[in-house]
């Protein structure tokens, strides 16, 4: 015959201590994963505001996130000479990957104007410089009927003069949208011609007569704009494309990243340095920057160059990207292990399969390959 035996007061009380301990622990559980997810989903709405404010660079920071795992994942693995002391933890990789999403955050302080800019006139200067060709066409017509009125009114009519005036009011008139055109082409953010240039100048000296004294067919802002050798962006523009990594580490550097991340902001701050020296903000060199933000350097630039068309440029084949990639390793300006890496362990195929959203209800961490708890205008001009 089977006894139940009580416990005593003794096991009650340490019973009653660890089941209280126990459901502590849960709670705490549930309340950090609670703040885990509340974090990873206010970064996903963070990129998703940025990247909507330029929609040709939909999904550009969730790509960059996946090649730097593969990349990071890859370096670990690596039988390289220098990179084989380099093998990244869980924690580092993860580390990565936030600064990878959130790298172009400062794109909120650059003006949408300056950020979406797809020619080298602001918007409605075009429209602008048409209306005073229009106009000067219909000034040149008034001159000329005013000439022959007055022949008429002199009573001396001279056919050979007449077709004199209308003849030369033909080639005036052909000159104008000579102009115009080549203020058209001048406009697309691609190298400008010499002839261009040299067109700009002669347009530039085109005076029209009028009753408040001549009027220029385009402004000094005009002409300087039109005047960009290269792009769509002057060079106080590019300046302030070029800020949004400083404003992107301001931002980083007001959240209060746990020591296991607090290298986000130093990361996400150098993906546009290069190894020379010769990239922005602090022109730091090959011994300054950080591996994680060599390797976001190089995945950074190769979204840029890949994904869809931009205003400003073409998308690009994996092949000619590469091409890039590797020439500007050999020149320098990015890490040729890493880039050597990339290619070897075909990195760039991970996004080549994927759907991309800028969608707040979208994210990568739920589907993302490292999501475990242990875990220049060259190119993009903006990324």
């Amino acid at each position: 015959m089977a006894y139940t035996l009580a416990f005593d007061s003794d096991i009650n009380v340490l019973l009653q201590a660890l089941a209280s301990q126990a459901g502590i622990a849960i709670e705490n559980t549930i309340l950090q994963n609670d703040i885990k997810a509340l974090f990873e989903g206010f970064v996903n709405a963070s990129v998703a505001a940025i990247e909507q404010r330029d929609p040709t660079t939909s999904g550009h920071s969730f790509r960059v996130a996946d090649l730097c795992f593969g990349l990071a994942e890859s370096v670990s693995l690596s039988n390289l000479t220098r990179l084989r002391n380099s093998r990244f933890s869980d924690t580092e990789v993860r580390e990565l990957r936030y600064a990878a999403l959130l790298h172009d955050f400062g794109k909120v302080g650059v003006r949408e104007s300056v950020l979406v800019k797809e020619k080298k006139l602001t918007a409605g200067s075009l429209e602008n410089i048409q209306y005073r060709i229009l106009l000067a066409k219909e000034r040149l017509k008034t001159q000329s009927l005013s000439k022959q009125i007055a022949m008429f009114r002199n009573g001396g009519v001279d056919e050979s003069r007449f077709a004199e005036l209308d003849k030369q009011l033909a080639v005036d008139t052909d000159m104008l949208d000579e102009f115009y055109r080549t203020i058209v082409e001048a406009n697309e953010p691609s190298m400008l011609e010499e002839d261009n240039r040299e067109m700009l100048d002669r347009i530039n000296a085109y005076r029209m007569e009028s009753q408040d004294g001549d009027l220029s067919i385009i402004t000094p802002e005009e002409l300087y704009l039109l005047s960009i050798a290269k792009g769509s962006l002057s060079p106080s523009e590019r300046k302030e494309i070029e800020s949004h990594v400083v404003h992107t580490q301001n931002f980083l550097n007001h959240i209060p990243w746990t020591k296991e991340f607090s290298n986000v902001p130093t990361i996400a701050a150098a993906h546009h340095e290069k190894l020379d020296g010769t990239g922005y903000p602090y022109g730091m060199t090959e011994s300054e920057i950080p591996l994680p933000s060599k390797i976001m350097t190089i995945c950074d630039i190769y979204d840029a160059l890949t994904t869809s068309d931009r205003p400003y440029k073409p998308a690009m084949t994996a092949e000619r990207a590469i091409d890039i990639l590797v020439d500007e390793s050999k020149r320098g300006l990015i890490d040729t292990d890493l880039v050597q890496v990339f290619i070897d362990a075909k990195v760039f195929t991970i996004i080549d399969t994927k759907e991309y959203s800028t969608s707040p209800e979208f994210s990568c961490f739920s589907h993302h390959p490292c999501d475990v708890d242990l875990h220049d205008d060259s190119h993009g001009r903006h990324d």
